[in-house]
């Protein structure tokens, strides 16, 4: 017999069951309601406990796609199921979760449900996580899991010994980094609470059910004064007297710990770009333990999710705030760039896991939660590009907005595609740049300007039938296995082309600036024209050409070849540099960069190669 739930939900008949409830909500589907005049960022001063109806508040409104699998009832213990395969998989999550969760885990689960959410997330600032805590007097009483179940509840305090003018959460904000401070706390402000959402929908948590079988009410409470029934969910023992009593103030969807957690981080993720990604994984990783207590099921955490990502995107666009968020990016740039140095990206990146960051994301946007057959069209929500505004400040808003479209989740899972479509944002996909060029796109880099404006790397997939250009002085870095069909076009500064398909399927033009090829071999589909600027490359001993053109090659008299010998080796025989169907005009030079060597170029028909000598 297991302890602390109190309901049943009985998917078989898709109702929900309260032992000794009254009454029975007879299942219905309710259509989504009229959209809002105003979009969520316009509005999100609504989400107030005033306001607990899709017509009076923005945040009920944009989480309601969950009215498309439960239906509110006239109490907390009366409503009804309308998915049942959705709710089913989203209870048994929870079951499996917290019936497999480690001893360390449940440990790390008490830590983040009491510990302040501000300063759970200043991990995700990896390398730069002891110097901010240095310079935002940011503590916490919360740093380990008790052994046994505590006596009384437990909250965060400001540990004996801290520094004078340290705080909990992000920090002070009279300290070195109290603009960045003060950016967090805004973003969790007076509109940023989930409870009006709990209130609203009325999902119960998921201690408070059992997934299968009947309820088996002993007649007895436990010793924490919860009725003692039947139960598939096992909470955090440490938390059990962290529960709230108030079953009807307690619902469970949306999770506002989750919420917290993501308005946290992206505060930091704006303030603070060069950790953006690792930050997005951070709010993930944290909110999973959520499920892992056996408090909030899946559905909750995306439903938090949701929340957080738009009230942040509402926040930062809010004109109030135009001053704090530019202030707060400022004194943080500043702030680490005196701590460790210029190189900031390189540093703040170091032992950076993006692969691995990407497997803890990704079962994580849907928790494998049933999905319908949909094409609904991904429209990104108004102001969410400014979640994009310091990761990709070199574009402007119109092509943040493709980025977040062209890396959207799919549809079909009906949280994530309720009103808005808040849910179907992926940010950490976005940081990785364009996930399609859907149209030509321009995009120009300042080597002066520092940072990412003046040097980044897009890892997505590129697809689609538009073309890049690159423009501005700066550097621009490609790895993906791209397919865009348009074309790419290197007019200024430097194009890295970091894997064999990164140029996609099109023709490739070089009038200017630089094309450095990192690959081994790197292949253009189409044509190439060469008319002026460097095309730099590595030659290795026995290799095949470093650069394959599916269709002819036109080179100008303008135009350098740069090579780097990749291997210090006797050169006997002529290094192959490029191979094209046709090759016509010369390049005006080679110029090799390893020290020791010169070339000579020759040119055979279909091919060019050279010749390297000892210098």
């Amino acid at each position: 017999m297991l302890h602390g739930v109190s309901l049943l939900v009985n998917l078989s008949r898709r109702t929900l069951l309260l032992a000794g409830a009254a009454t029975l909500v007879a299942p219905a589907r309710p259509a989504f309601a009229a959209a809002a005049a105003a979009s969520f960022v316009g509005a999100y001063q609504t989400n107030t406990t005033a306001n607990l109806t899709v017509e009076t508040n923005a945040a009920v409104r944009i989480l309601s796609g969950f009215q498309q699998v439960w239906s509110t009832g006239t109490a907390w213990n009366n409503g009804t199921v309308l998915d049942q395969a959705f709710l089913r998989a989203n209870v048994r999550y929870v079951v499996k979760t917290t019936r497999e969760r480690t001893a360390a885990e449940a440990a790390r689960s008490f830590i983040v449900d009491r510990q302040h959410q501000s300063y759970s997330v200043i991990a995700g600032l990896g390398p730069l996580a002891d110097v901010y805590k240095a310079g935002s007097l940011a503590v916490t009483g919360i740093t380990a899991a008790p052994a046994t179940t505590p006596a009384t509840t437990v909250s965060d305090t400001i540990p004996a010994g801290a520094p004078a003018g340290s705080a909990l959460g992000a920090g002070s904000a009279t300290s070195e980094l109290g603009r960045v401070v003060t950016l967090v706390n805004t973003l969790r402000g007076n509109w940023s609470s989930g409870n009006p959402s709990k209130f609203a929908f009325q999902y119960p948590r998921p201690w408070r059910m059992t997934e299968n079988g009947q309820v088996v009410d002993t007649g007895a409470v436990d010793e924490f004064g919860f009725p003692v029934y039947d139960s598939a969910v096992v909470v955090t023992p440490t938390l059990l007297r962290q529960r709230s009593t108030t079953p009807a103030e307690d619902g469970g969807y949306v999770s506002g710990h989750t919420n917290a957690l993501f308005l946290a981080a992206l505060s930091f993720a704006y303030a603070v770009p060069e950790r953006f990604q690792e930050m997005v994984t951070t709010a993930f990783d944290l909110a999973h333990t959520r499920i892992v207590t056996g408090m909030h099921s899946p559905a909750d955490v995306i439903g938090g999710r949701i929340l957080g990502t738009a009230l942040a995107a509402a926040i930062l666009n809010d004109p109030a705030n135009a001053s704090l968020k530019a202030s707060a990016r400022a004194q943080a740039l500043e702030y680490f760039t005196s701590k460790i140095g210029q190189d900031l990206i390189g540093y703040a990146r170091s032992g950076a896991d993006r692969d691995g960051n990407a497997r803890i994301v990704a079962p994580k946007f849907t928790y494998g939660l049933p999905s319908r057959r949909s094409n609904l069209r991904f429209e990104v929500p108004a102001g969410a590009e400014v979640l994009l505004e310091t990761r990709l400040p070199y574009l402007d808003a119109a092509q943040r907005r493709e980025v977040l479209r062209t890396t959207g989740l799919p549809a079909g899972n009906p949280i994530l595609d309720g009103p808005e479509q808040w849910g179907r944002i992926n940010l950490f996909a976005a940081a990785d740049g364009y996930g399609a060029f859907d149209s030509t796109v321009a995009v120009a880099l300042d080597a002066t300007a520092g940072g990412f404006a003046a040097a980044d790397v897009w890892r997505n997939d590129i697809a689609g039938r538009g073309g890049l250009i690159k423009l501005g002085s700066g550097s621009l870095t490609l790895t993906g296995d791209n397919d865009y069909r348009g074309g790419t076009t290197v007019a200024a500064g430097t194009l890295v082309a970091a894997s064999k398909t990164a140029m996609g399927s099109g023709d490739l033009t070089v009038s200017g600036g630089t094309l450095r090829l990192l690959a081994p071999k790197t292949h253009v589909s189409g044509a190439a024209r060469l008319s002026s600027g460097t095309v730099a490359l590595t030659v290795r001993p026995h290799g095949a050409a470093p650069l394959t053109i599916g269709g002819d090659a036109v080179i100008g008299v303008g135009t350098v070849l740069e090579v780097t010998v990749g291997k210090n080796d006797k050169y006997d025989s002529p290094v192959p540099v490029l191979k094209a169907r046709r090759v016509r005009g010369q390049f005006a030079r080679v110029v090799v960069t390893t020290p020791g060597y010169r070339a000579t170029l020759h040119h055979q028909g279909d091919a060019i190669t050279l010749r390297l000598h000892k210098a």
